[in-house]
């Protein structure tokens, strides 16, 4: 399953204890980790969690994310290339899910509704997305070596300069092609870094569609990839993901890699500092 802090509700910033998941069961919960079962603190570890709210996805759930400008929208990338957006501020009350118990004491679980469902531009698999920071468009990885650039003018956000979405290839060694497993998004910058299955990690300036660097190659595949608030550091876990069946691999590592800005800055930029 997937994980996600929901983000800051009251755009201060500030966290919140709200979680969302979403799993090979397709269904996506919300959580208030404050609150167990019978409505007092979630400190006892033997009260079993109920979801604040729910919703049943199209599909299995591969990968998810949270708007970091708005903390209250998410995309979920689910088998079918399916692509679903949900904002978790139009829930609506119901008895569905909810005991007869619960409803007396007021403990509603919320429907989440779908704002869009839409199919990936990519005609395999997906295996990561991921919000621009500024909100206006996502980045999608799938198991063909690709990434897909897309938009939210679905949802009424205009696209910057009006760009159209896009695709591109990479993680690609002469005739092999590799799942694009990790996409992670420079905050400052709005560039970002992919991580394929081929091992190597690659930054990216998406709206400039340019390649800005190519770091040095990891021992197995990339599965996961975070960078630090600053953007000054790059979070690298490398661990085969069984791309290739089961056979000996490298064991699994996390690495915490320094990033100068010649490797995520846009080249726009760099000309203007010039």
């Amino acid at each position: 399953s997937s994980l996600s802090p929901e983000g800051s509700v009251n755009n201060k910033n500030e966290p919140t204890s709200v979680l969302a998941s979403a799993g090979w069961d397709s269904n996506f919960y919300l959580w208030d980790v404050r609150m167990n079962s019978s409505g007092g603190s979630g400190s006892d570890n033997n009260i079993t969690n109920k979801p604040a709210a729910h919703i049943e996805l199209p599909n299995k759930a591969f990968s998810m994310d949270v708007d970091p400008s708005t903390g209250t929208r998410l995309v979920i990338a689910t088998a079918g290339r399916r692509t679903c957006f949900i904002d978790v501020r139009m829930m609506k009350s119901t008895q569905e899910n909810t005991t007869a118990d619960d409803a007396a004491a007021g403990k509603i679980v919320e429907n989440v509704e779908l704002t869009l469902d839409r199919e990936s531009t990519l005609k395999y698999q997906t295996r990561v997305c991921r919000f621009f920071p500024n909100g206006t468009g996502i980045a999608v990885g799938s198991i063909e070596g690709r990434v897909a650039i897309e938009f939210l003018d679905d949802l009424g956000i205009a696209s910057p300069n009006g760009m159209k979405k896009y695709a591109f290839k990479c993680h690609r060694v002469n005739d092999a092609v590799y799942p694009v497993n990790a996409i992670a998004f420079h905050r400052s910058y709005g560039t970002f870094a992919t991580g394929g299955c081929d091992g190597t990690v690659l930054t990216w300036d998406g709206l400039h569609k340019k390649k800005l660097s190519s770091l040095y190659k990891f021992p197995t595949s990339i599965s996961a990839m975070c960078f630090s608030c600053d953007g000054s550091e790059l979070a690298i876990a490398s661990s085969y993901t069984f791309e290739e069946g089961e056979r000996d691999h490298p064991r699994d590592e996390i690495y915490i890699r320094k990033i100068l800005d010649s490797e995520i800055m846009p080249k726009s930029m760099k000309k203007t500092s010039a």
